[in-house]
């Protein structure tokens, strides 16, 4: 009788930490809720005339960014502005193919950039990571 009440409350203890695990994992989402909505804003308020996106991929603290543009310059310049933003840093250009289309030559691309999810809203932290980022080249 003993036993079956310790099992009872091992069973019940067990349950608990799931259920508080998934609270936890619940809370998370629902506060980077709104990172994600910045994250696609300064993607899409970065986008250069001529560059068109055709797919993006979470990678661990990263995002993979597959794209076709109309020169390589404006890839180039994507990634300029990429970089300049306060959510997202350190674009890498993984491959970039050129070729032949119906409206003239394209490249198509693959971009790897890190996510950087700022502290503060403030004009401060733009500042401070554009500022770490030199001092860190």
């Amino acid at each position: 009788r003993l036993d079956g009440r310790i099992r009872k409350i091992k069973d019940l203890e067990s349950t608990k930490t799931k259920l508080l695990a998934r609270m936890e994992i619940i809370q998370r989402l629902q506060h980077s809720r709104p990172e994600v909505v910045h994250l696609f804003q300064e993607m899409v308020t970065t986008l250069p005339h001529g560059v068109y996106l055709k797919g993006i991929a979470q990678s661990g603290d990263g995002l993979k960014i597959q794209g076709v543009a109309q020169s390589n310059a404006r890839v180039s310049e994507y990634m300029r502005r990429l970089d300049a933003t306060r959510w997202l840093t350190d674009p890498r250009l993984d491959v970039i193919r050129t070729h032949a289309s119906a409206n003239g030559r394209v490249s198509d691309f693959t971009l790897q950039v890190g996510e950087a999810m700022p502290k503060n809203e403030g004009a401060g932290a733009a500042g401070a990571k554009r500022a770490g980022r030199r001092a860190g080249r």
